[in-house]
């Protein structure tokens, strides 16, 4: 039980039980019990039913595949993000730049590390050394994004097993309209 407020004592559990006027075969450490299992599937019931809309990030900071990588790396590091969405011009997402996309291109991959290697023998590709001056040479593409009307839940299992920290969020044709990131969700978790 997470806060004092949710703290049951064996008196609680008794006026409980005289309260219902009825014989109930059950102790009251049973009855504590089922009451900790219950408000788990309550809390994750809660957090299944917040929908990327409510807590995403709509004033999102995006790049253009044509912009230089210094002006990406500018935003990021002037902003404090890891990352960001990249657009075209009718506001597409085209792609997403990372701090590790932009690293790349400065050589801090001399070598695999173990967990490179690791990945590349359970079937995933070694990752590559970028090169380019513009955001569209070394961004991700495409874009992994996600819809406002999806459950929070889904999105955290997205990012759990693609190991990336945010999605953008697409309205039906595509176009940028927000982005969530872990923060958000741990956010959201946090008020339930």
């Amino acid at each position: 039980m997470d806060n004092a407020h949710d703290e049951i004592s064996d008196e609680d559990l008794g006026a409980a039980l005289r309260e219902m006027r009825t014989y109930v075969d059950i102790t009251a450490e049973d009855l504590k019990k089922i009451y900790v299992i219950a408000l788990k599937y309550a809390k994750a019931r809660l957090v299944s039913k917040v929908l990327v809309r409510d807590v995403m990030t709509k004033n999102v900071i995006v790049v253009q595949k044509y912009d230089d990588i210094t002006k990406a790396a500018r935003i990021l590091s002037e902003n404090n993000i890891s990352g960001l969405p990249v657009v075209d011009k009718e506001n597409y997402v085209v792609g997403v730049i990372s701090e590790a996309d932009i690293l790349s291109t400065a050589g801090m991959r001399r070598g695999h590390t173990f967990k490179d290697v690791l990945r590349h023998i359970l079937g995933e590709p070694l990752p590559e050394r970028k090169s380019g001056d513009l955001v569209g040479d070394i961004m991700t593409k495409p874009a992994i994004t996600t819809r406002p009307d999806t459950d929070i839940s889904e999105v955290a299992r997205i990012l759990d097993e693609r190991r990336i920290k945010r999605l953008p969020v697409v309205d039906e044709k595509g176009r940028l309209i927000g982005i969530i990131s872990r923060a958000d969700i741990v956010r959201a978790i946090g008020k339930k």
